[in-house]
């Protein structure tokens, strides 16, 4: 995979994928707000700036406030690969955020997709 691409998408282009995923599955766009504000520590303020910038992937991932440090609970496979033994960093947190929005459209409670 060219990683150099995946980086410098927009959130905002990749961000109604996260939403459509989730309502097909009877999930809320609140849930997916609260999954990224976990992983990110963003805040909805913060979020809607990154959509109207266009902010890509690099940025968003590299300028969050506080990227939680329970996300080395995050364990499984996304996409083929173990989340958990992806090598390159900004990868493996673009790779978090997409299998914590799978477990949201799988059904699994918040509480248990919060690590909490």
């Amino acid at each position: 995979m060219n990683n150099h691409k995946v980086f410098k998408m927009p959130f905002a282009s990749v961000y109604p994928h996260y939403l459509a995923k989730a309502e097909k599955k009877a999930r809320t766009k609140q849930e997916v707000d609260e999954i990224i504000f976990w992983l990110t520590g963003y805040n909805e303020q913060n979020l809607q700036h990154i959509l109207d910038n266009k902010t890509d992937f690099e940025t968003f991932f590299t300028q969050a406030p506080q990227i939680n440090p329970n996300v080395t609970k995050i364990t499984g496979v996304i996409c083929g690969y173990r989340v958990e033994e992806i090598k390159d960093k900004l990868m493996q947190q673009i790779r978090y955020l997409d299998k914590l929005i799978d477990e949201l459209a799988k059904g699994k409670a918040m509480d248990k997709i919060l690590r909490k």
